[in-house]
């Protein structure tokens, strides 16, 4: 028999119903991809982890979190959160609050100083990686649990990669960072600071390694071309970070233009205000072109950063940035030839990230672009052998942790593939339940729990957290909001419908399971089931049917 197509529901009003021994289709208990999950780039299980929040049990989510995730507490904080987007509540009310609830549970793993369940026997093989940003940390974390021995060679002097040098406290807490790395530490990877890596062939080779993962974070702002004297003060965001953690005197008080539109730009303008300046954000596209999440500019503008679009920078002359006014014409901004001007005392160009990629360059097979990222096949290797990228290497994608974390984690199975000589299949993806699919017989009316946040005229007084965590209640509630899209949660829905009594509980956590001695195919349970976990199908051919 063919195979069926369960993304297209069988209609129900085609079909006589109550058939009987003539039944045309039959129930058949589905699991479908919810949303959520489809939308995480980490690729995480969400509605697996939710569901052990709504019961309370905090560590069975944390370690299913686990799987996908090294960093529940840091990814509870920065992600960008396409999950939220990609949410079936938004069509009733709002997101279930994901991140949330994640970051609740990650602190909570480390007040409680949980470790990850693992118990795998050592391979013996050796893993390099290349860049302790969250996307090395996250292959090296993966490949850790999967037996492997993996050491981390970071070219600055903390681990964490644009977590570290990027994201101000504000946002993420160093304490936090700190204790997440922490943890994959005990795990046994190894990590050497101060360490960059000019021969990653020659060092494969000493190091005795046999694959090596580079993910090398976009730490470098390419050049702008613009004509400009030495009465400003300029400098790029990475210098920024790393000068202004000994002295902030150059940006005390002052007239500070930021150039760029990424979340870099604006965690630097928030920055600024916090060091008591007049900041403004200049960038040449329009606010479809902005990196930057629209989240991530209100939070500015509320704080006071003045964040202006269309203006790009032309010269600096005697205190004075001039700029030019733009448009948008087929995706790309271009000049009008009309300039306007505004005094500054520093300039922080924060436009066009880039990973410094040169060195490989050289390496055999590898193909550089040329804004410095790097081609990869569909197992995640360069064309030199046993080398492997993600991250901010790769072209075509936006930039954020959540991704490389994906990356790391994708990459680290088909490095265990390798490693293995049996090539990682990658698994079959299941249809999302969309929200039409949903046949949603009870009230769902519970309006989401936001985080509290500082004023922002409290805000800018110090780097203290401006988002607050949940409390456990909040936490909870927020998990309970979770519609389980696509996958059974026992609700017994099906069950209480049923007119023959041909739905078998098997136990809590088991499901259910159908009687086709008495089913009719009349559909019903398919009607009632509340988050598609049931499709209606064609009656198995030649199947035998005693129906009581």
């Amino acid at each position: 028999m063919a195979a069926t197509d369960i993304t297209k529901p069988i209609d129900l009003q085609a079909h006589a119903e109550g058939t009987g021994p003539l039944r045309f289709r039959r129930p058949e208990y589905v699991d479908f991809m919810p949303p959520c999950n489809s939308a995480c780039p980490a690729g995480e299980n969400i509605q697996a982890w939710m569901a052990h929040a709504q019961a309370g049990d905090y560590f069975e989510a944390f370690q299913t979190l686990m799987q996908d995730c090294p960093f529940p507490a840091i990814m509870g904080r920065v992600c960008v959160k396409p999950c939220e987007t990609g949410c079936n509540r938004n069509h009733i009310d709002e997101t279930v609050n994901i991140h949330a609830v994640e970051r609740y549970i990650g602190d909570e793993a480390i007040k409680q100083q949980w470790q990850v369940r693992n118990h795998v026997q050592p391979t013996g093989k050796r893993v390099l990686v290349v860049g302790a940003g969250p996307g090395g940390l996250s292959a090296a974390y993966h490949l850790a649990k999967m037996g492997h021995t993996v050491e981390i060679y970071e070219a600055g002097s903390h681990p964490g990669g644009l977590l570290w040098t990027g994201v101000p406290e504000y946002r993420l807490p160093k304490t936090i960072l700190d204790a997440e790395i922490d943890r994959i530490v005990k795990m046994g990877v190894k990590i050497r600071l101060n360490y960059k890596v000019h021969d990653v062939q020659g060092q494969m080779k000493d190091g005795n390694f046999d694959a090596v993962y580079l993910s090398i974070g976009a730490q470098i702002i390419r050049k702008e071309s613009f004509e400009h004297d030495a009465s400003v003060y300029i400098t790029d965001a990475f210098s920024f970070f790393n000068d202004s953690k000994t002295n902030t005197s150059p940006y005390l008080h002052k007239k500070v233009v930021v150039y760029g539109g990424g979340k870099l730009a604006l965690y630097l303008s928030r920055i600024i205000k916090r060091f008591g300046s007049e900041v403004s954000v200049y960038f040449p596209g329009d606010k479809k072109m902005m990196p930057a999440y629209d989240y991530e500019t209100e939070d500015a503008l509320a704080e006071g950063v003045d964040v202006q679009l269309f203006r790009s920078i032309s010269k600096i002359a005697d205190k004075v940035i001039t700029l030019e006014k733009m448009k948008v014409e087929k995706g790309k901004a271009v000049g009008t030839g009309e300039f306007e001007t505004v005094e500054a005392d520093v300039l922080i160009n924060a436009n066009k990230q880039e990973a410094d990629t040169g060195f490989l360059r050289s390496v055999s097979g590898i193909v550089t672009n040329d804004d410095g990222t790097i081609a990869i096949n569909a197992e995640r290797m360069t064309g030199c052998e046993g080398i492997f990228a993600g991250g901010d290497m790769l072209p075509g994608e936006n930039r954020s942790s959540t991704i490389a974390v994906g990356h790391g984690k994708k990459a680290a199975k088909y490095i265990d593939g390798y490693l293995n000589r049996a090539a990682y299949q990658k698994p079959d993806k299941h249809p999302t339940a969309g929200f039409r699919k949903l046949h949603m017989w009870y009230k769902t009316d519970a309006p989401q729990k936001e985080q509290d946040k500082l004023a922002p005229a409290i805000a800018v007084k110090s780097f203290d957290e401006v988002n607050a965590g949940f409390s456990e209640a909040e936490a909870r509630f927020e998990a309970q909001r979770c519609l389980s899209c696509g996958n059974c949660f026992e609700c017994d829905g099906c069950f209480g419908a049923c007119p023959e009594d041909a739905i078998i509980k098997l136990g809590k956590g088991n499901r259910y399971k159908f009687n086709f001695d008495a089913c009719t195919g009349c559909g019903v349970c398919y009607e009632q089931c509340p988050c598609h976990a049931i499709e209606m199908i064609p009656e198995p051919v030649n199947s035998t049917i005693n129906v009581q």
